[in-house]
């Protein structure tokens, strides 16, 4: 398993056990954490699912494929750490991986 928090808009923080191959999404459903809503269900057709991926993260996570681009200008604060936390898939990698939810979804 790898561990990921999620913090939320109200500060706190979610400290999860991700499977691998898992999207950092799909983990924030299953954990109930608030303000991740996912209304397309990880198709990446929407923007309710917008996270801020932590500096320290940010080369590691890697930016957006155009697609998510292209659904991020839908987002809620915009921030050049934006991604929509459907298309981050945990890996060994990503163990430790910070993200946070934004004060609302788009």
């Amino acid at each position: 398993m790898t561990k990921l928090t999620i913090i939320a808009f109200d500060g706190t923080r979610f400290e999860l056990d991700a499977a691998d191959g898992s999207t950092v999404m799909e983990n924030a459903v299953r954990n109930s954490v608030p303000g991740i809503d996912a209304e397309c269900g990880g198709a990446c057709a929407c923007a309710t699912c917008h996270v801020y991926v932590d500096d320290a993260w940010t080369e590691t996570v890697g930016g957006p494929h155009p697609m998510e681009e292209d659904m991020l200008d839908f987002a809620f604060d915009l921030r050049p750490t934006s991604r929509l936390s459907c298309q981050i898939k945990m890996t060994p990698a990503l163990d430790g991986l910070v993200v946070s939810v934004p004060e609302r979804q788009g």
